[in-house]
């Protein structure tokens, strides 16, 4: 299966830099999974699209300010984006840098204390305070909230508030999960009112999230890993939504990763169940072909071409369907990636025949 299949032209236009002025202005491509029809709506709709007794799967991760700078020793400029806390005192961090610095070196902070580089895991460096200081604690002083790459601006006061669902609550992301950040507390409350259940789940993104997929055959490809937590209530919901004919609508592909990641993990322990509680490290790379397993339906925002978050999604809806809709929502002008609109999709229940071109060869 090649990554080529999953390309499309995107005007760097309809790229969004900011967010829409309310959070639930934005507007929302329906896409009906079972026969391929798209409807023009607005997020402030999405109570049309939903029922008593559904549920809506949240994941609850808070974004931290991950991104500081400061200089070597011998002063030269680092910047360091942290990847994920390890500790009070100590995380994994990405540090660009003119030269990789070494086990040991001391590396200053702007406007924070000195932080020291205790080894390596993989491409990222361990680093910790010091002096013992919490790391979180200087984050919220001195960091910088980790805008994604494509967004070209530095990062603004707004960021701070509009980069973050209404709804987070564990910090440890350095990326948003970008579904949620349409939500307002009146829609859920409102929702709440109608009869629609909620859960949450916590998935941590990371930096890997952008990363690009580099080989020409996806299936070669190496997913990042991210740490999930999924309690036993979200799993008991999960449950009693589908035994009394409710759909479980995942916000997001972060929501969508953790609910398969718990549910294949239920039938590789041999579980009675569809899904059982979930606290481990995932690295499900979910593509076309994929069955499945709890989720109906998928609010989503629009992804980048050829990345495995549009892959998530063809797995969903299918390949022709999604193809389709990224196509009808580029010639009417919707906007891309974190800051964009988004999708509410139902499930394509012959998606795993739906397969791209190269598949089929």
């Amino acid at each position: 299966m090649l990554r080529s299949d999953f390309n499309f032209d995107l005007p760097l236009e309809l790229i969004a830099d900011y967010p829409s002025k309310e959070r639930t202005s934005c507007r929302m491509l329906c896409l009906d999974g079972k026969n391929g029809t798209l409807s023009d709506r607005h997020f402030y709709d999405l109570k049309d699209f939903l029922k008593p007794g559904d549920l809506l799967v949240f994941n609850n991760t808070k974004v931290i300010p991950a991104r500081m700078y400061g200089k070597k020793e011998t002063g030269g400029a680092v910047e360091f984006l942290i990847e994920r806390l390890v500790s009070e005192s100590s995380a994994l961090s990405h540090i660009k840098a003119s030269k990789a610095p070494k086990e040991g070196c001391i590396l200053h902070v702007d406007g924070g204390c000195d932080l020291r580089v205790t080894g390596r895991e993989g491409d990222l460096f361990k680093v910790e305070t010091v002096d013992g200081e919490s790391l979180l604690e200087m984050l919220d002083k001195v960091g910088h909230i980790p805008l994604p790459p494509y967004i070209d601006r530095p990062d603004e006061s707004l960021d701070r508030e509009r980069y973050q669902t209404v709804y987070s609550k564990i910090p440890g992301a350095v990326a948003a999960p970008t579904a949620g950040l349409h939500f307002d507390e009146k829609q859920l409350e409102d929702l709440k009112k109608m009869g629609v259940n909620m859960a949450f789940v916590t998935l941590h993104v990371g930096a890997g999230t952008f990363q690009p997929v580099r080989e020409d055959d996806i299936l070669k490809h190496h997913m990042h890993k991210e740490f999930v937590n999924l309690p036993d209530d979200v799993a008991e919901a999960v449950i009693k939504t589908h035994e009394n004919g409710g759909r479980v609508i995942a916000v997001g592909t972060t929501a969508v990763r953790s609910l398969e990641s718990a549910a294949s993990y239920a039938k590789s322990i041999g579980a009675d169940k569809e899904i059982t509680a979930f606290s481990n490290d995932t690295s499900i790379f979910i593509y076309p072909g994929y069955s499945y397993q709890v989720v109906d339906c998928l609010i989503t925002n629009f992804h980048l071409p050829e990345s495995t978050l549009i892959m998530l999604v063809s797995a969903f809806a299918g390949y022709k369907n999604t193809m389709q809709a990224y196509s009808h929502a580029v010639a009417d002008k919707y906007k891309f990636f974190s800051y964009g609109d988004c999708m509410f999709i139902t499930k394509n229940e012959d998606a795993k025949n739906d397969l791209p071109p190269s598949a089929k060869e």
